[in-house]
C-alpha cells in the first residue's frame, strides 16, 4: 500500500512476536499491562525494601486469549490502534467473525476492560462458539491477598504489599474487582450478533474500586464504555498532533512514540490518585528483575518531560508534583552522603530515597539532581506558573537543590575555581571522575535558575549561589575548541551514550557554532553504536541546529534499529538487550522532531523556532504547542511558516505572547484578546548538506 494510503497510526499483523516482551501495551496513568501477560501493575505500588523495591505484580483478569479450534479455514489479525488506545484480535472464517478488544480506559483510570463480539454470516444458523483461554489465578508474590464478597456480579480480592520500601514506611493496599470470565462464549442460532463486556477495577481503597466498577457497569448498560474511552483518546490527540508529509516509517514511529508516552500521563483534570512518575519501561513493565524494576530515573525529567510539557503542561505539573512529594527522601539522601540540601536519587520509587540496587550509581551519578531542576525551569519558562513555586513547594525544592550543589563543590586553589569531584557522568563507562562537563554545566544551570527565580519572587539571592555558579569549572579545551567530557578525558576514548552533546541541547549551554560542531564531531565516532536508544536523537538535534540535514538524518535513522515490529515497541539497545517499551528512547526520538525539525527553544522571554528538516519531508504540522497558557499550531514547509493561536487565555496577568524566528530574528506578538490570530512568514529553504 502506498505511503499516503496506509494509516500510520494503526499497526496490524497476522502473527504475534515470538518475544513476549515485544507485545503491545495497554496502559493509562494508573494501570498497565502487556497484551497476553498474566500480571498488571499499578502506578506507585511497589514491594520490597530499598534496592529490592519493584513494581508489585498483580494478577491480571484481562489476560484472555480468544480461540476457535472448531472453525475451518480460520484467519486472524492483531491490531494496535493508537488513535483509540485499543488492542484488537480478529478471528474470521466463512461462517463467522469474532473480535476481542482490550484497553485501559484513559479517563476512568481505575478501569481496564475487554469485550468479545461475535457476528455470523448470513448463510448459516449454526451456533458459534469461541473459547477463552485465561490462566488467571488470584495470587501474587508481592501482595498478601484475601478474597472478599462478590460485588454486583464481580469477584473481589484485596491485600497489602509484603515489604515496605523503607522501615516503618507504608505498605499500599490494592483492591480489585473483576467480571468472571467463562471458558467459552456462544452465539445462539437465533442471534445475528452479540457482544460481551468484561470489567476490571483496581484501586487503593475498597470504596474507589467499587465506585469505579459501578461506573463501568453503568457505561456498559448505556452502550458507551468503549466509546467513552475512544472519545478520551480523540480529545487527547486533538490537543497533541504531529503530522508530517514524509516517509511512512517515520510517521509510524511518531505515532507509536506518542501513543506509548501519552498512555503514561494523567488525563486532564483527573485528581483521583497521586501520580508517581514514569519509569523507562512504563507501567506495563517493572516486575522484579525487569526494566529497572519500575524505578524512575532522569529518563523521565530529561527525555520524556519536554515532549509532555510542550503539549500538556498539566500532566507535566503532575510529574513535578511527584518530585515535590519525594523531596523529603531527597533531603535524606543528601544528609546520608554528608551534604546539605536535596540530592534526588538515581533510582526513585515511592519515597524519594535512593533505591538503586548498585551503590555506585546512587553515590556518583548525581547529575540527576540538576536534571530534575531543569524540568522545573522548563515548566516555569513555559507556563509562568508561580503558584507551583510560591505555594506548592517548588521554591523549597529549588533552594534545596541549590544548597546541595554548593555543598558538593570544592574550591581549587590551583585553578581558582570550584570543582565537583568523584562523579559518574551520563557516560557510564567512566566513574569517579572529576568535573564531568555535563554534571557541572547542569549544576551551574541549577544555581542560575535558583537565583533567577529568587529575583522574580523578590527574595534575597544567597551570595553563595551566585559565586558558585560563576566560579564553577566547566571543562573546555581552548586549543581544540571542544568540551572534554571530564578532567583528563583523552579524545578517542569510547563513550557509552549521549553526554557532552547534551550541552547544546537540552542544556543550551552557551557556545559558538564552531564549538558545537567540534563536540559533535569529537564524540559521534566514539559513542557506542549499540548503546541506549536516546543517544542518536541528540546528535541529530545538534546537526539540525547546524543545518547539516544529511548528517542529522543519518543519526536519526540509527534509532530505527531500536524499533521492533509489529507494534513499534522500542528496545533500549539495538541488540535487543536492556529495557523494553523504552519510553526514554521514544522521548529522545520525539525531541529530535519536536525540537530538532522545528528548532523550538523555550526561553524565559520567548518561544524561539528555527526549522530544519531533510529533503524527504515536505511539510510538518505541530498542533497543540503550549506556551504561556496559549495553544499554538505550527505549519512548516520549506518555503513558509504559518503560526496560528488556537486558544488564548483571558488572564491579564499572563505576559504577552512572543515567538521568534531564529534565522531572521523576526518577532511575532499576539495582540491581547485575539485568540484566533495567525502569522505567516516566508523562509529561505535550507537544503540538505548545507
Amino acid at each position: 500500500m502506498a505511503d499516503g494510503q496506509e494509516d500510520p497510526a494503526v499497526f496490524t499483523c497476522t502473527s504475534l512476536p515470538s518475544d513476549p516482551r515485544l507485545m503491545a501495551t495497554v496502559t493509562n496513568a494508573y494501570l498497565g499491562t502487556r497484551v497476553y501477560r498474566d500480571i498488571l501493575h499499578v502506578n506507585g505500588v511497589y514491594n520490597g525494601a530499598v534496592g529490592d523495591t519493584h513494581r508489585a505484580d498483580i494478577p491480571s483478569p484481562v489476560n484472555v486469549r480468544m480461540v476457535a479450534p472448531a472453525a475451518d479455514s480460520l484467519a486472524e489479525t492483531f491490531t494496535l490502534n493508537t488513535r483509540t488506545g485499543t488492542f484488537s484480535h480478529l478471528l474470521w472464517s466463512k461462517d463467522f467473525a469474532a473480535t476481542h478488544q482490550l484497553y485501559a480506559h484513559h479517563s476512568l483510570v481505575h478501569l481496564m476492560a475487554f469485550s468479545i463480539t461475535i457476528w455470523r454470516a448470513a448463510h448459516t444458523t449454526q451456533p458459534v462458539t469461541v473459547q477463552l483461554q485465561t490462566p488467571f489465578v488470584p495470587k501474587s508474590r508481592d501482595l498478601d491477598l484475601s478474597q472478599g464478597p462478590d460485588f454486583q456480579g464481580a469477584h473481589y480480592i484485596y491485600g497489602r504489599t509484603l515489604v515496605p520500601e523503607v522501615e516503618g514506611g507504608p505498605r499500599p493496599t490494592v483492591h480489585m474487582l473483576w467480571t468472571p470470565v467463562p471458558q467459552a462464549l456462544t452465539l445462539r442460532g437465533d442471534e445475528q450478533e452479540r457482544s460481551w463486556e468484561f470489567l476490571t477495577a483496581v484501586a487503593e481503597s475498597e470504596e474507589e474500586a467499587k465506585r469505579s466498577y459501578s461506573e463501568g457497569l453503568a457505561l456498559i448498560a448505556a452502550g458507551s464504555l468503549h466509546s467513552s474511552h475512544v472519545h478520551a483518546w480523540a480529545t487527547l490527540w486533538r490537543g497533541c498532533c504531529v503530522d508530517l508529509d514524509g516517509p511512512l516509517p517515520l510517521r509510524q514511529a511518531l505515532y507509536g512514540c506518542l501513543y506509548y508516552l501519552l498512555s503514561s500521563i494523567p488525563p486532564k483534570g483527573n485528581r483521583g490518585f497521586l501520580f508517581h512518575g514514569i519509569s523507562p519501561g512504563g507501567l506495563s513493565n517493572g516486575t522484579q528483575g525487569e526494566d529497572y524494576w519500575g524505578h524512575v530515573f532522569w529518563d523521565q525529567d530529561t527525555w520524556m518531560f519536554p515532549n509532555i510539557l510542550l503539549f500538556y503542561p498539566e500532566a507535566a505539573r503532575a510529574i513535578l508534583e511527584y518530585r515535590l512529594r519525594t523531596l523529603e527522601g531527597a533531603l535524606h539522601n543528601a544528609r546520608e552522603q554528608g551534604y546539605e540540601g536535596a540530592k534526588f536519587p538515581w533510582e526513585s520509587a515511592a519515597t524519594g530515597r535512593e533505591v538503586c540496587p548498585e551503590e555506585i550509581y546512587g553515590a556518583q551519578e548525581i547529575h540527576v539532581t540538576g536534571d530534575v531542576l531543569m524540568a522545573f525551569e522548563q515548566y516555569y519558562c513555559t507556563t509562568q506558573d508561580q503558584k507551583l513555586f510560591r505555594e506548592d513547594g517548588g521554591w523549597k525544592l529549588v533552594g534545596s537543590v541549590a544548597q546541595y550543589w554548593c555543598s558538593r563543590m570544592e574550591w581549587s586553589k590551583e585553578e581558582q575555581c570550584y570543582h565537583i569531584k568523584g562523579v559518574m557522568p551520563p557516560d557510564e563507562y567512566h566513574y569517579r571522575v572529576d568535573n564531568s562537563v555535563y554534571t557541572n554545566a547542569v549544576a551551574q544551570r541549577s544555581l542560575n535558575f535558583a537565583a533567577d527565580i529568587a529575583r522574580d519572587f523578590l527574595v534575597p539571592v544567597p551570595e553563595e549561589w551566585v559565586d558558585c555558579a560563576k566560579k564553577l569549572k566547566v571543562p573546555f579545551d581552548a586549543e581544540k575548541k571542544y568540551h572534554p567530557e571530564y578532567d583528563g578525558y583523552s579524545p578517542g576514548e569510547p563513550v557509552k551514550q549521549a553526554d557532552v552533546v547534551l550541552l547544546g541541547f537540552p542544556l543550551m549551554h552557551p557556545m559558538s557554532s564552531e564549538v558545537r560542531r567540534n563536540d559533535l564531531e569529537m564524540y559521534e565516532p566514539v559513542t557506542e553504536l549499540d548503546g541506549p536508544a536516546m543517544t542518536w536523537s541528540m546528535f541529530a538535534v545538534g546537526w539540525l541546529e547546524l543545518k547539516e540535514m544529511q548528517r542529522a538524518q543519518a543519526q536519526l535513522n540509527k534509532c530505527f534499529s531500536n524499533i521492533t515490529e509489529p507494534f513499534k515497541i522500542w528496545v533500549e539497545n539495538s541488540d535487543g538487550t536492556g529495557a523494553v517499551n523504552f519510553l526514554t528512547g521514544m522521548g529522545g526520538f520525539l525531541q529530535a522532531v519536536l525540537f530538532g525539525y522545528t528548532g523550538f527553544r523555550i526561553t524565559r522571554s520567548s518561544l524561539r523556532f528555527n526549522p530544519a528538516f531533510p529533503d524527504d519531508i515536505n511539510k510538518l504540522k505541530v498542533t497543540g504547542v503550549s506556551y504561556f497558557g496559549s495553544k499554538l499550531k505550527f505549519t512548516i514547509t520549506k518555503e513558509q511558516i504559518r503560526i496560528k493561536v488556537t486558544e488564548s487565555p483571558r488572564d491579564p496577568a499572563v505576559p504577552p505572547l512572543e515567538a521568534v524566528l531564529e534565522e531572521s530574528g523576526q518577532r511575532f506578538f499576539l495582540p491581547e484578546g485575539t485568540g484566533s490570530s495567525g502569522w505567516v512568514c516566508s523562509r529561505k529553504p535550507a537544503q540538505a548538506g548545507e
